[in-house]
């Protein structure tokens, strides 16, 4: 019970009662660090005018509260008030320490909970209490980490727990009905509007994304509710529907995205959002993209080199260009990117320099590394191993005709290094990059825009020093006749040089388009930012604070539901930062729900996810239960590790809490909480057979292990290496702009005359690059108060002994894990690991500094 010296009095107890002294640790309100001055004037008067903040004691003594209508409800203590809050003066930015003394009767027993009612008129973050010297009990700590608003935004006084774990059938009776409440709370009436004070999770689809008052253009499908388009559910924001289409929901201005609804506990911390504001300075935010899109739609500048490219990055010369420049600054008030264009006699562009052209400016143009970077790039998550030849469509042939391959055994045999295709399968040394099926039904219309890229599928060979050859590249369009005529294809092959060489290296092009377009929307927005949101609403809704699995969860969902919002309000919404810089444009979104037809949960853990690609298989005398395929494979090696690492964490806290499968089934919490997960927040999967039944205690660890990998690793894996392999645009183009020019065209001519120039005109252009690089630096940077795996906010987040000793454990962990990745990343043998670029892979080192560092795993999707 938390209980350090239970024999000790408190000085100012005796037999027939006495006082309790405690210490409550909060920050008053500010805004992005600034003090609020008429905040603090306010709070102050209503001190004086005896509106104080006020608390009472829950005992979990079975005795009747004489001021509760519930006789199961556990004994209120008498009320007591912060002390000296108006002779203490406190930094407004800065957590401040104030004394609150308890009366004690000798009927109290422990205090399992409070009550707080601020009559304030200003909120403030209250993020402990702690009490010294409880008469049998010692000392006893409650994490608050809320904020807390005047009292009449509440029906009923604020309640916290002390810092014990109790499964609800252990819970002391005279606080079930306090948990029980809390729950209700968070879960709301699900109606009406939701204020910033409120802090209710609840679902919704999305249908916020589009603005169709706005004009046609501004349209956009509903995700989620339909079998059409079916998609994880967001957080609900209850905002007014349009009267123009009463299915979809009103905007907030643009200028006012930072106050989007999300229960007031997820909002990003005070530091987490000045660090936030302060990249996006340096960035040319959403509500700039009207300015820009005529400018995208008409001829842009084009960069005339690679080495014109590099003139974006530190240590480079002042980029000389200046019509992009005066163009910019034309559309653009100055003060708003006052960071990025600079005026002040510094560089005018000042972004780092990417790691992937840090050591080498031209070894990402080689083979080896476009390979490599499938394997520890920043989408390292979608290589099959190939397992028929020619590759075949599982798209629908009655709607698109044949798509299957027409690369043949004549376009690669002769870098098989010998072997037969047949051969090649069987050894398994063949694998795909394979973005045909997911991009093909989109792609006619994707092409009507300033887009034109193609289907693409890359066929590799897995040589023997353990490196990954690409020996041929299918580039497809829909047939010009009709999609039920199937695909229009070319293969290309490698080459180094000439106009063969020109097109091979543009072909690589496309695929690095359609991968990262894959990227942005599939294997990052989806499969870790929206998938994990329906998660987090269902614990806060059906798991108590005092639940063993609320606890173990919870760190893993800070700032996602903030991030999310904020994404829907200026990236992934029409006309956002994603559709101007990512090729399917408009089509973004609904290609994501698309894809989200296929995902299966257990199929998120790591070695589901790596069996289902054929890159291991089931090998039970290997660690983790799986085996490899590739054996120098950076982001499996690592990610393995890493999972492991969690799996044996999560295996060992939930050991403690339940010691059978019947516990685990009679946990009315839990089985409630796995309900509306599927039936509520991935409803459209809801009937779905793959399901966890959540059954076992062994579902319970595997299903804890997938949902704290996806928002720590997975995410980390996926979103940090941004900047680093894809802040040089030429690497990891977002958008193409033209076809392989045809034999007898001026553009051919000029891909044979000035391979760069045109190689540099088919990918994104010089606009779009600048915003592309300024988005993907401010996601691959931590925040100054990023909290990584292995630490919590509070080295007292947990009463449990036990429980504190296996976290202790799971740290140490990491440490050895890290270092076993320092290692190998200084072993030779493993190529795949640094490649031609000498670019460590870093991205699952769980430690990090602040900043832009390409390394570290942060226990959430905070950015």
């Amino acid at each position: 019970m938390g209980d350090r010296n239970p024999t000790k009095k408190s000085k100012y107890h005796d037999e027939n009662g006495g006082k309790v002294t405690g210490v409550v640790v909060l920050m008053k309100k500010n805004l992005l660090g600034v003090n609020d001055v008429a905040a603090s004037v306010v709070d102050r008067v209503d001190e004086i005018l005896g509106r104080k903040v006020a608390l009472r004691l829950i005992s979990t003594s079975t005795a009747v509260d004489p001021d509760s209508s519930e006789s199961c409800r556990g004994k209120l203590g008498k009320t007591a008030y912060l002390e000296d809050w108006v002779t203490k003066i406190t930094p407004m930015t800065a957590a401040a320490t104030y004394n609150v003394t308890f009366e004690w009767s000798k009927e109290m027993s422990y205090p399992g909970a409070f009550t707080i009612a601020n009559f304030h008129h200003s909120e403030f973050y209250l993020k402990n209490l702690t009490l010294e010297d409880v008469p049998g009990h010692g000392r006893v700590h409650f994490i608050c980490n809320s904020w807390v608003y005047h009292a009449e935004r509440y029906n009923k006084d604020r309640i916290f727990f002390a810092n014990q774990t109790y499964l609800p059938s252990q819970t002391p009776p005279p606080l079930r009905g306090y948990r029980e409440e809390e729950l209700e709370n968070l879960r709301g009436t699900g109606t009406g509007k939701l204020e910033e004070w409120d802090r209710v999770y609840d679902y919704d689809v999305y249908n916020d994304l589009g603005d169709p008052d706005k004009g046609s253009e501004h349209e956009r499908p509903i995700l989620g509710g339909s079998t059409e388009y079916p998609y994880p559910r967001r957080g609900r924001t209850g905002r007014p529907m349009l009267s123009s289409d009463p299915r979809i929901e009103s905007r907030i201005p643009l200028y006012n995205s930072l106050s989007i609804y999300v229960p007031r506990d997820e909002r990003f911390s005070h530091l987490k959002m000045s660090d936030f504001v302060a990249y996006a300075l340096k960035s040319i935010f959403q509500f700039l993209a009207p300015e820009f899109k005529d400018l995208f739609d008409k001829t842009p500048d084009e960069f005339d080199s690679f080495e014109d490219v590099l003139q974006l990055y530190d240590g480079a010369s002042e980029v000389t260009n200046v019509t992009l420049l005066e163009k910019i600054r034309h559309h653009i008030p100055v003060e708003t990117i006052k960071e990025l264009l600079r005026s002040d006699g510094e560089k005018t562009y000042n972004f780092p320099l990417p790691q992937v052209i840090k050591e080498d400016k031209d070894a990402w143009r080689s083979d080896e590394e476009f390979g490599r970077e499938m394997l520890a790039g920043i989408n390292p998550v979608v290589i099959q191993r190939l397992q028929e030849f020619p590759p075949r469509s599982k798209l629908n042939p009655e709607l698109y005709g044949r798509q299957s391959s027409k690369i043949s055994e004549e376009h690669i045999i002769h870098n098989l290094e010998g072997l037969t295709v047949a051969e090649a399968i069987r050894n398994n040394k063949l694998y795909i990059l394979d973005h045909h099926d997911s991009l093909m039904p989109y792609l006619r219309r994707i092409n009507t825009t300033a887009a034109k890229t193609y289907a693409t599928r890359t066929i590799l060979f897995l040589k023997e020093d353990g490196t990954l050859r690409p020996v041929a590249i299918e580039l497809s369009l829909p047939h010009p006749e009709g999609d039920h005529y199937g695909a229009v294809s070319r293969v290309c092959t490698p080459a180094e040089d000439g106009v063969e060489g020109a097109i091979w290296l543009m072909a690589k092009a496309y695929v690095a388009v359609d991968d990262s377009g894959y990227h942005q929307l599939i294997s990052h927005w989806l499969n870790t930012h929206a998938s994990i949101e329906p998660f987090i609403i269902a614990t806060n809704r059906q798991l108590s604070v005092l639940h063993p699995i609320h606890k173990l969860l919870q760190p893993h969902f800070r700032d996602t539901m903030n991030i999310n919002a904020l994404a829907r309000q200026s990236l992934i919404c029409a006309g956002g930062f994603v559709e101007i810089t990512v090729f399917p444009g408009k089509y973004s979104l609904e290609m994501s729900s698309m894809v989200y037809k296929d995902w299966v949960f257990p199929e998120q853990s790591l070695p589901g996810d790596l069996i289902k690609r054929g890159v291991a298989i089931k090998d039970s005398s290997c660690p983790h239960g799986v085996r490899l395929l590739i054996e120098d494979y950076p982001y499996a090696v690592d990610g393995l590790e890493i999972w492991g690492t969690i799996k044996t964490w999560v295996q060992d806290y939930c050991n403690i809490y339940y010691k059978t499968d019947e516990m685990v089934q009679e946990d009315p919490e839990l089985q409630t909480w796995w309900t509306e997960i599927r039936e509520k927040g991935h409803r459209d999967k809801k009937d779905k057979p793959w399901w966890p039944k959540m059954q076992s205690l062994k579902e319970l660890i595997e299903s804890c292990t997938t949902i704290i990998w996806v928002a720590s690793a997975l995410h980390a894996a996926l979103n940090f290496g941004q900047y680093p392999y894809g802040g040089y645009l030429p690497n990891r183009p977002a958008t193409s702009r033209r076809f392989i020019p045809d034999l007898g065209t001026p553009e051919y001519e000029e891909m044979k005359l000035n391979p760069e120039k045109a190689y540099l005109k088919t990918i994104t252009s010089q606009m779009q690059s600048v915003l592309g690089i300024s988005l993907v630096e401010i996601l691959s940077r931590h925040s100054s108060d990023e909290i990584y795996l292995g630490q919590r906010d509070s080295p007292e987040w947990t009463a449990d002994t036990e429980a504190c000793k296996a976290f202790e454990r799971f740290g140490e962990r990491l440490k050895e894990a890290e270092q076993k990745f320092i290692d190998l990343n200084n072993d030779e043998r493993w190529r795949n690991r640094s490649g031609p670029v000498k670019m460590p892979y870093t991205l699952l080192y769980p430690s990090s500094e602040i900043g832009l560092t390409g390394r570290g795993i942060p226990n959430s999707i905070s950015m």
